[in-house]
């Protein structure tokens, strides 16, 4: 069983104090791997999480300079014989699980992203779309909020976190 931290939409600027909330950290105690799905914006970001566990991010549309620009902007992962795609996403909320599905033409079972702020946890076409939210942004959203997957062999869940 691999435990899998999934967090987004950080949107940390070089100017603030560039710390995660506490309850991150709490919550991703223990997981195996941590997956970013864009709008870093500032790399401390990533380096606080690494503490944690191995991380992968892509590159949102806010990361367009600095270190964060040279983020992939797809990513596929596979863990237990699971093909986890990792995007940010892009345009409305209305229709972005249409998009991001095609920038994925070979197989995957999960697709996470980000962009929305919306957390989701859904099966669609046989493909699990997980977005985690954002955790320190709330345009779009009541609640800050990261996520929890698990990949059991070939069985995944995803759980969202309120922090």
């Amino acid at each position: 069983m691999v435990r899998i931290g999934v967090i987004s939409d950080t949107h940390m600027p070089a100017t603030s104090k560039g710390e995660l909330p506490g309850e991150v950290f709490e919550k991703f105690s223990g997981v195996d791997l941590i997956l970013h799905a864009g709008d870093v914006i500032d790399v401390r970001i990533l380096k606080q999480l690494e503490r944690l566990a191995p991380v992968i991010a892509v590159k949102g549309n806010m990361d367009l300079s600095g270190p964060t620009s040279n983020l992939p902007e797809k990513v596929v992962k596979e863990v237990e014989g699971v093909k986890i795609g990792l995007i940010h996403g892009w345009g409305p909320p209305s229709g972005i699980v249409k998009r991001i599905k095609t920038k994925f033409p070979e197989p995957v079972d999960v697709i996470v992203f980000g962009h929305t702020h919306s957390p989701m946890a859904e099966w669609i076409d046989g493909i699990f779309f997980f977005n985690p939210g954002s955790a320190t942004d709330r345009i779009y959203t009541l609640y800050n909020s990261i996520g929890l997957l698990t990949v059991d062999g070939k069985e995944v869940s995803g759980e969202i976190v309120e922090i």
